[in-house]
């Protein structure tokens, strides 16, 4: 499974290969990652090298602390990120935002109506692709426009599903 991890601001792409490899921007390293007593402390271990890290859940975002500095880092798997701009995040808080297919799918239910008012992160829609269900949510406050599908419909990627106002 490919990873986007975003460390201040600054992207790499992460590759898991096997329980003591992975792959970041195309290098391949030899890694060892423990937890130590079930606390926030790990033991790392990276290409011979030994590093102690602290990591703790903030409330976007993971808070490592490794050598006396505190990075913070956010992890996403490739469908994550698809669903996150299908879902429009980081969208305007104005005009029609259009809520597009992240993949190809089935769509399971509409938990919404044309005219209905809805909050940021209610569940417009339920879709259901590679035997998983997906909540594709509303990236904010506004009024179901056109709704372009129904339960049941095959959808391919990118394809229009309905509009927020």
């Amino acid at each position: 499974m490919k990873y986007i991890t975003t460390i201040d601001g600054k992207e790499f792409s992460v590759e898991i290969i096997d329980d003591r490899h992975v792959s970041i921007d195309g290098k391949i390293v030899e890694v060892d990652f423990e937890s130590v007593r079930a606390q926030p402390v790990f033991s790392l271990i990276v290409d011979g090298k030994s590093y102690e890290a602290y990591v703790y859940e903030g409330e976007e975002d993971l808070e490592v602390l490794v050598k006396g500095r505190l990075y913070h880092s956010k992890v996403e798997d490739e469908r994550e990120r698809r669903l996150r701009a299908a879902s429009g995040v980081d969208v305007a808080d104005s005009g029609i935002f259009h809520l597009k297919a992240p993949m190809p799918g089935l769509i399971v239910s509409i938990s919404v109506e044309e005219g209905q008012e809805v909050k940021k992160g209610d569940v417009l829609l339920i879709l259901e692709s590679m035997k998983m269900q997906n909540e594709l949510k509303s990236p904010r406050d506004g009024v179901i426009g056109r709704i372009q599908v129904t339960d049941g419909d095959s959808v391919e990627q990118r394809q229009k599903l309905l509009s927020v106002e």
